[in-house]
């Protein structure tokens, strides 16, 4: 069988390790069905070297989870993997760019719909104030720039901002993102699209939980299969992929439309989204299948020429 490395959490750190290795038992069966052996390894075990990885052929860092709780080591690593040349799934590149939620500023500026979106180191309720009356919103979410699964985000009411302090607030975790909320991520709900290799695979709308806002499972929120995809959110996912050509194993596109209809790029999850493969129609084979497709592509390309 060939060899693949998945890369997965610092065993050190805290965090729900039955949920990992759920996942990587997911991945490892349906990679298995294509001939490809899917071996776990610490993203940190080869943060400043990467000749642990080069045995395989090729790293997906599908579980690197947490990796926001130290963006700076996660950086190194990414420029370790680069410039050892490795076969990482997506490039290492890529990974490092899609850390830090900047990004979506750069596809803004490459004419991808997002919304209206403000950063900033220091918090002011003037600040706050001004983006209420820019967006025409009653709140707001406020959210680290490095994060993952809802990770320390915030919504804040226009009560909330009457309580508080004029003075400027440092934010612990650096940058932050200011947004508006969008009622409907609960009327609508979160569309996510999942390409392989470039293709839809499946789609799925997302709901937060009565009286929540955030959308993902661990937080009470209800995910449903989609036939297909809303004609405007496919239309923004492929725009989406367009202005990050890059050559993407995987890619979770999630879009919301706003009061008017429009569709709004919140994410381009690159590093280790959920696939939602427990409710894929064929049950990641498609993802099997287009790693497979990658290795053969990539030995041929190794061959000598005849």
């Amino acid at each position: 069988m060939t060899r693949v490395a998945i890369l997965t959490p610092d065993p050190n750190a805290e965090g729900d390790h039955a949920t990992w290795r759920a996942a990587l038992a997911r991945l490892q069966a349906i990679l298995s069905a294509e001939g490809i052996d899917a071996v776990p390894t610490p993203w940190t075990a080869h943060e400043r070297d990467a000749d642990g990885l080069r045995a395989f052929a090729c790293v997906l860092p599908l579980l690197s989870w947490a990796y926001h709780l130290d963006h700076a080591r996660w950086l190194r690593a990414c420029r370790t993997w680069r410039r050892a040349g490795l076969s990482v799934y997506n490039p290492a590149d890529t990974l490092a760019w899609n850390s830090d939620k900047r990004y979506l500023g750069e596809l803004a500026a490459r004419g991808v719909a997002i919304p209206h979106s403000t950063w900033t180191r220091q918090v002011t309720r003037a600040q706050l104030e001004r983006v209420l009356a820019d967006t025409g919103a009653d709140e707001l979410i406020v959210k680290p720039s490095v994060s993952g699964g809802a990770w320390n985000t915030r919504r804040l009411a226009r009560a909330d901002l009457a309580r508080m302090s004029p003075e400027p607030v440092q934010e612990d975790d650096g940058e932050v993102l200011i947004q508006p909320y969008l009622p409907t991520i609960t009327s609508h709900g979160e569309t996510s699209l999942l390409f392989f290799d470039g293709v839809l695979s499946h789609a799925v709308n997302k709901r937060p939980a009565p009286g929540d806002f955030r959308v993902q499972d661990d937080h009470g929120g209800r995910y449903t299969l989609l036939d297909a995809p809303p004609a405007g959110a496919m239309a923004l996912a492929q725009a989406t992929l367009a202005a990050i050509d890059a050559p993407l194993l995987y890619a979770r596109i999630d879009v919301v439309p706003d009061r008017h209809g429009r569709w709004l790029l919140m994410e381009a999850e690159l590093i280790e989204p959920d696939l939602y493969l427990g409710i894929d129609p064929r049950r990641g084979a498609g993802f099997a299948a287009a790693v497979r497709r990658r290795l053969a592509g990539a030995a041929g390309r190794a061959s000598p020429a005849r």
